[in-house]
């Protein structure tokens, strides 16, 4: 077997091949294909697979350096596969301004918020069989990038959780699209958090979510299509100002949607 590791990484053997396409780096997503029926593990976990053999797997801000994935096929034979993940460098981001009830919520907040939670986490802990992920994923909407994975945030002096998404600055009521086929799973007018926002599943634990919109076009349960229409852009929640929150999770693994996706076009991301 002759494996070849880069950024972007491509395994395949003959017969009933094992392939592995993504960013084997801190935040990555990879998408892998192998036998139908066949079981996979990521470091001893339980990997998902769709009834055509596809898979996905992903790697948090922290992923150690080194993982092993090991599938069993239908027939008892067993491969495993040593992957090398590479490590990123994160940006620490100050913002100042906001409103203090925003930064330290107040008791009576935090019933509220501690519920917003429950949804989100109910979505991403639910393991849909669709493999909808494998139409590709596109951005949700252009322009300046405004805030990226992993970075730390202080907001008004107080180290807070890193950034688990990207932020794309665009104007109020900028069309924002589906980056991929999947299902609607959650839709709430009014988080604490993240104000208007939408969730959507693409399948074997794979979700993506949308915050701080202004007008949301789609209702839970909807199908969509990559490139449709879900809402607007806009500054509900706690913001600055308007933009685009992207957020990716594999089950509860946080990863970069910069790194599952095509680079912005220069002229765009630079405006």
């Amino acid at each position: 077997m002759r494996i070849l590791i880069a950024l972007i990484v491509l395994f395949a053997v003959p017969a009933q091949a094992l392939e592995l396409q993504g960013a084997f780096k801190q935040g990555g997503l990879v998408i892998g294909h192998t036998a139908p029926g066949a079981q996979v593990t990521l470091d001893g976990e339980t990997v998902d697979v769709a009834a055509d053999g596809a898979f996905v797997i992903g790697f948090g801000r922290d992923a150690k350096p080194h993982a092993v994935l090991k599938v069993v096929e239908p027939g008892g034979k067993i491969d495993e596969h040593a992957l090398t993940i590479v490590k990123q460098d994160y940006k620490i981001q100050r913002i100042d301004g906001l409103p203090a009830r925003k930064v330290t919520p107040k008791p009576e907040d935090v019933a509220r918020i501690k519920a917003d939670n429950a949804k989100i986490w109910g979505v991403r802990g639910a393991i849909s069989p669709e493999s909808r992920f494998l139409s590709g994923f596109r951005w949700p909407v252009t322009g300046p990038i405004s805030g990226v994975f992993g970075s730390q945030r202080i907001l008004n002096g107080q180290p807070k959780n890193p950034h688990n998404g990207v932020d794309v600055a665009a104007p109020e009521g900028t069309p924002i699209v589906a980056p991929a086929d999947g299902v609607v799973a959650l839709v709430h007018d009014d988080m604490f958090y993240t104000g208007k926002t939408v969730m959507i599943d693409h399948g074997l634990g794979l979700t993506t979510v949308y915050a701080h919109m202004d007008s949301i076009a789609v209702i839970e349960g909807q199908v969509v299509s990559q490139g449709d229409a879900i809402g607007t852009v806009g500054k509900t929640g706690r913001v600055t100002g308007a933009h685009l929150h992207w957020g990716m999770t594999w089950k509860s693994v946080h990863l970069d949607p910069m790194l599952a996706t095509e680079p912005m076009p220069k002229a765009m991301s630079q405006k």
